[in-house]
């Protein structure tokens, strides 16, 4: 019993390994030309403000998102994205809606699977706060570090960590200025990629 058992598993560790190498070329190929799309939700944790002079302590919130990429050179791929993120303050709900565009440049390792890769970009932040108050539309920067791990030749799983800086803008209510809103935050997601090509 133990013996077919032994003999079932190195089966399975040898069919894994000849599959894996035979994969490899195909994980191995470069971004160049190549159009991928993600989806991505995580954990947002957001900066805080003020609200009538007094500090707005935020809480960490939730952000999904999704995107398309696409291989500029070997390294170098072009980023579009869209994400919303929503969280809880001690004055209220907000919200921001993020439409950045950026690059990434994505390291080649002797390991093909996995892919890491530095982003940078510009972001237009839309906002939104509850209780009838206005926020005002800003635009920041982004840098992220993030990692693809390859699980099939166009399918990858994804996560990734991102510093939004952005200045602070006004928060209108019904009877003029109310405070400061900061829109700079670190997003931690997680996701997949497909690749078309």
């Amino acid at each position: 019993m133990e013996n077919t058992l032994m003999k079932k598993l190195l089966i399975l560790v040898c069919a894994t390994a000849t599959l894996a190498v035979a994969t490899d070329s195909a994980f191995a190929e470069n971004i160049k030309g190549k159009l991928a799309v993600s989806g991505k939700m995580g954990l947002l944790l957001p900066s805080d403000g003020n609200i009538d002079s007094r500090n707005n302590d935020t809480r960490a919130g939730f952000i999904v998102g999704a995107g398309i990429i696409y291989g500029l050179d070997t390294n170098i791929a072009a980023e579009f994205d869209v994400s919303h993120g929503m969280y809880d303050s001690d004055f209220g709900d907000f919200s921001v809606t993020d439409i950045a565009l950026g690059a990434q440049y994505r390291f080649t390792l002797e390991q093909p699977q996995l892919v890491p890769y530095l982003g940078a970009g510009v972001d237009l932040l839309i906002s939104d706060a509850d209780q009838g108050r206005n926020v005002d539309t800003t635009v920041g920067v982004h840098a992220s570090a993030g990692i693809d791990y390859f699980i099939m030749k166009q399918l990858a799983l994804t996560a990734e960590a991102r510093l939004l800086v952005a200045p602070e803008t006004d928060i209108n209510g019904p009877f003029g200025e109310r405070g400061d809103f900061d829109p700079t935050s670190i997003a931690t997601t997680f996701g997949v990629r497909y690749f078309f090509n």
